[in-house]
């Protein structure tokens, strides 16, 4: 382990019943690290997510957060995820909260800040993703794409220190991916570390600074975006940017 590793998954196997979901996954992922998860549907992909968030248990192997097993850290799930954050495909905002409450709510009870504080914070987030003038509206008045960047605000909003994103423009029409990408491009550019489970190939490959490639529930290739994308090693990798080229 080195000093910047903020993550290191180790071994790590999900199986669900009889199924073998993912199978020895190891790597590492340090401050300001950009890694983009490709793959076909099906990979493992989602999976090796939620169990870096604990939304899923893994079966074996061990996830460290900062050195330590992330199963036995002070504070459990919830502490855990205020530092490692989640943006999901659909959005899972509370859908009977304003924007505003969305992006506060967790800051109130898990890290116990006041309402002042946090009315702040979510402020300062909204601004950062263009969406401080629908604070008082409700989801259900919101585009998908607003919908996702309250969700990224709302993310940001906890001050994780790294931030993972399951599949976030796939619930979007096409004309609103670009809105959401866009600011996860600014993230990035801020230093923001991610994890990004994506089929936007160019995001992959313009914003990422490692990208890994799953296929069958093994991390078949990784390295950095030229690597996989110009002069990929496997074949398996190969055949899978082939496909994405050709649709």
């Amino acid at each position: 382990m080195t000093d910047n590793d903020i993550l290191q998954i180790k071994h790590l196997s999900k199986n669900f019943g009889t199924n073998k979901v993912l199978r020895d996954i190891d790597f590492s992922v340090k401050t300001g690290d950009v890694t983009s998860v490709i793959g076909a549907s099906g990979s493992g992909k989602s999976t090796l997510l939620r169990c870096i968030n604990l939304l899923e248990t893994p079966t074996s192997g061990d996830i460290l957060y900062h050195g330590e097993n992330i199963m036995k850290l002070k504070g459990g799930a919830p502490k855990y995820r205020s530092h490692v954050g989640m943006v999901f495909q659909s959005f899972n905002l509370f859908n009977n909260m304003s924007v505003l409450k969305n992006c506060m709510i967790g800051q109130i009870k898990v890290l116990g800040i006041s309402k002042q504080e946090a009315q702040q914070t979510a402020m300062h987030y909204l601004e950062k993703v263009g969406m401080a003038q629908y604070i008082k509206a409700k989801p259900r008045q919101l585009s998908g794409g607003q919908k996702q960047r309250v969700a990224i605000a709302r993310a940001l909003s906890m001050k994780p220190e790294v931030l993972l994103f399951d599949e976030p423009t796939s619930a979007l029409d096409p004309e609103m991916v670009g809105e959401v990408l866009e600011v996860m491009r600014a993230l990035a550019t801020d230093g923001m570390t991610m994890i990004v489970v994506t089929h936007e190939m160019n995001f992959a490959k313009d914003i990422s600074n490692k990208v890994v490639f799953m296929s069958d529930g093994v991390i078949c290739e990784e390295g950095s975006p030229e690597q996989i994308f110009v002069n990929p090693a496997k074949q398996e990798t190969a055949d899978f940017l082939a496909r994405f080229r050709s649709s």
